[in-house]
């Protein structure tokens, strides 16, 4: 597996992101589907690099994208809720800092840059949502345990397939965020899909949850992880073959 760090300006930021790419993986020569990962809060981590990679195996080529600028990852939760205010308060720097990562990986001589999509996790969810709002240039986002509220709603009727994996009893993401969510996407005559898995939680797709002490709010979910990952790759089958 190929793999090289991705360097590009958005936001104001020099991103040094992860490039993964598989000649070996079973998918058709010549240009390929490409993938953006968007990080958890922590920024670019091993979980996000690790998806990254996963997908390289099934012949995408992915970038696993840099956060906050300069592969920085906070030390600890109040530093990242710090980094992020500004980017909840204007989702135009979030807008910003995602398309960066998205015109870097079209620009590749690997990808098609008519069959591209996005992933996140957490905020990185948040991230691929923006995306659609803003009718970027992708075909598929997916959000894994993502927020789901925007300061700027989409006005404009979303392109891209939206897919949204929430645990049903995540406290960070209550019944009346995802309920304002589905309202959203049906003004905007979205193809969308929110799938629920019940006795799960926030961060449930991240095997390392359990380090943040917090069972009742943060916690891996084997069974969650699996299903949400498979429904990803149904969506992918539809829209990026």
């Amino acid at each position: 597996m190929q793999n090289e760090t991705l360097t590009y300006v958005a936001d104001g930021l020099t991103m040094q992101s992860q490039l993964f790419f598989d000649p070996a993986a079973g998918l058709p020569s010549g240009r390929r589907a490409g993938v953006l990962v968007f990080p958890e809060a922590f920024g670019l981590g091993e979980h996000a690099i690790s998806r990254a990679r996963r997908l390289a195996s099934l012949g995408y080529v992915a970038l696993a994208c840099d956060l906050y600028g300069n592969a920085y990852q906070p030390t600890g939760l109040p530093e990242a809720i710090g980094l992020l205010e500004p980017l909840f308060a204007d989702p135009s720097r979030t807008r910003a800092r995602a398309g960066g990562g998205l015109e870097a990986l079209a620009a590749r001589a690997e990808v098609d840059p008519a069959r591209i999509a996005s992933i996140g996790f957490c905020f990185g969810g948040t991230m691929s949502l923006e995306l659609a709002r803003a009718r970027a240039a992708v075909r598929a986002v997916v959000g894994f345990h993502s927020g789901l509220a925007s300061k700027s709603p989409a006005t404009d009727p979303i392109q891209a397939r939206v897919l949204v994996c929430i645990g049903a009893d995540d406290p960070m993401i209550p019944a009346d965020q995802r309920a304002a969510f589905e309202a959203e996407m049906r003004a905007a005559g979205a193809d969308w899909q929110m799938h629920l898995y019940g006795n799960t939680v926030h961060s449930f797709t991240n095997e390392q949850a359990a380090a943040a002490n917090m069972p009742n709010a943060i916690r891996y979910n084997a069974e969650a992880d699996a299903r949400s990952w498979a429904s990803m790759q149904e969506l992918f089958n539809e829209t990026l073959k």
